[in-house]
């Protein structure tokens, strides 16, 4: 069944506008009474359509169930930027295995440095790419590409959560069901091409977050925060 996210749902009635309605009646070619699934806030509609233009498409809520692909963490990634094109399929890969946001954060060792404004059109593109693997893999939200912030900035918001990680090459704990046990809340922190200077291991240690290891093998900036997540999301019964 044809999925889509919306926050336009009251009570009986829910309307997607855009490019999603345009799709809905052009390239999928759905007629008045077809049913389709739309998600909102974690939770999935079952509607029945009720009129569709390529304005709006206007569908009655037959039923609606928490989405069961949600996992029972919320696991962001502070991705310290790679080059673009990488950061692509990270976003589209982690978004397929279950992270709720996506935070590019610049480091020292960073090879793509871009300020804040040529970076809000890239992040658009990402936010797109967020919300494609979303669709296919049968979330119930949308997760959040930020803007870059700086990893002083990415130290401190990781405090927020119930536990936060670091993956360093040279070392650390191996990841253990132990580490999640009654946690709600996850931040995981991947370097770069780089990787990260001793100076930013300390500041983020300072802040609380625990250096984790990978094994001795060293993985690519774009295989790390996958295989991380996908471990994370195993250890807490998500996978």
């Amino acid at each position: 069944m044809p999925r889509f996210f919306t926050d336009d749902i009251h009570e009986n009635t829910a309307r997607i506008t855009g490019d999603d309605a345009v799709h809905i009646g052009r390239s999928l070619r759905m007629r008045l009474g077809d049913e389709i699934t739309l998600c909102s806030g974690g939770m999935e509609y079952i509607c029945k359509i009720r009129s569709i233009s390529d304005k709006e498409v206007l569908c009655d809520v037959l039923s609606s169930q928490k989405t069961k692909a949600e996992p029972s963490i919320e696991l962001t990634l502070f991705q310290a930027m790679p080059k673009l094109d990488k950061l692509e399929f990270i976003v589209q890969k982690a978004v397929e295995l279950g992270v709720c946001k996506i935070v590019p954060v610049l480091t020292e060792r960073c090879v793509s440095r871009p300020d804040g404004k040529s970076f809000e059109k890239k992040r658009a593109r990402l936010q797109k790419i967020a919300e494609g693997a979303a669709k296919q893999s049968g979330r119930g939200i949308i997760p959040t590409v930020t803007d870059i912030i700086s990893i002083e900035t990415a130290a401190k918001q990781m405090k927020e959560c119930d536990i936060s990680l670091i993956c360093y090459e040279k070392g650390g704990r191996r990841l253990c069901g132990d580490m999640f046990s009654d946690k709600k809340t996850v931040a995981l922190m991947i370097g770069s091409e780089g990787g990260f200077s001793e100076r930013e291991v300390e500041l983020c240690k300072d802040c609380g977050a625990l250096p984790i290891w990978l094994g001795k093998r060293i993985l690519r900036c774009e295989t790390a925060p996958i295989a991380a997540v996908s471990i994370i999301m195993h250890l807490t019964e998500n996978m």
